[in-house]
């Protein structure tokens, strides 16, 4: 990505997480910032169909911390998912290492994508009220599970309009070989990987976290700093 549009997208995105910002502002800045990345990353693909160099396959890996660790890295999934990037988790000390597999500009993506939204979720949370009688930490669990299941619907759904929207006859076989390149990519990696378990919820949060998930608009766009950057949402 060219310093002059990254520049913008994490000046976006950092409006987007100002405290002071309304909701609709916020969303807002969030929309400008994702139609921005989904460009970027239909872009990337095909030009990396006709020059594979300028893309290639990479993977990384980031820290999740406690506290909430297994929750933050639900929303990393939420996010790294419809981008067309994969992830294993690992456990790692108190926390978790997620692995993440995708082509360079994706991976890309889901940094700055990810940062922004712990953030703006960490803010929403802090101002969530929790039911009288209710553990917060249950309550909190299930509002993050919340938050990103939508977050990760709302991305599917915005990935696929900047695909149809670009134009480009070949992008929907372009995009799919990606994703089968990637996943290739995991395979070789983890070739005896296990699906975890499901996981129990018994906190009341679920509703409104997926109504913040919503009102983190994305702007019916795809979106994306550092993963190394550990925030913590208090207990």
């Amino acid at each position: 990505m060219s310093e002059a549009m990254l520049s913008k997208v994490r000046k976006l995105l950092a409006q987007a997480e100002d405290p002071a910002c309304t909701p609709a502002e916020s969303s807002a800045f969030t929309a400008k910032a994702t139609e921005l990345i989904a460009r970027y990353g239909v872009d990337r693909a095909l030009l990396a169909a006709r020059d594979p160099a300028t893309d290639p396959v990479g993977d990384r890996v980031v820290e999740i911390d406690a506290p909430y660790a297994r929750d933050k890295a639900g929303l990393l999934a939420a996010v790294a998912d419809p981008l067309r990037c994969r992830c294993v988790r690992r456990r790692h000390g108190s926390g978790f290492a997620m692995h993440l597999f995708g082509f360079a500009s994706d991976l890309e993506r889901v940094d700055l994508l990810f940062t922004s939204l712990l953030v703006q979720a960490a803010q929403r949370l802090a101002g969530a009220e929790v039911p009288p009688g209710e553990h917060p930490a249950a309550f909190r669990r299930s509002w993050l599970a919340g938050f990103a299941q939508v977050i990760g619907g709302r991305l599917r759904d915005a990935e696929a309009g900047a695909a149809s929207e670009s134009g480009a006859p070949s992008v929907a076989l372009v995009l799919a070989d990606r994703s089968d390149r990637v996943q290739r990519r995991l395979a070789e990696a983890y070739p005896r990987l296990r699906t975890a378990a499901p996981r129990r919820l018994a906190g009341s949060g679920f509703g409104p976290g997926a109504a913040a998930g919503h009102r983190a608009d994305l702007g019916g766009r795809g979106v994306t700093t550092a993963p190394g950057a550990r925030h913590g949402i208090d207990r």
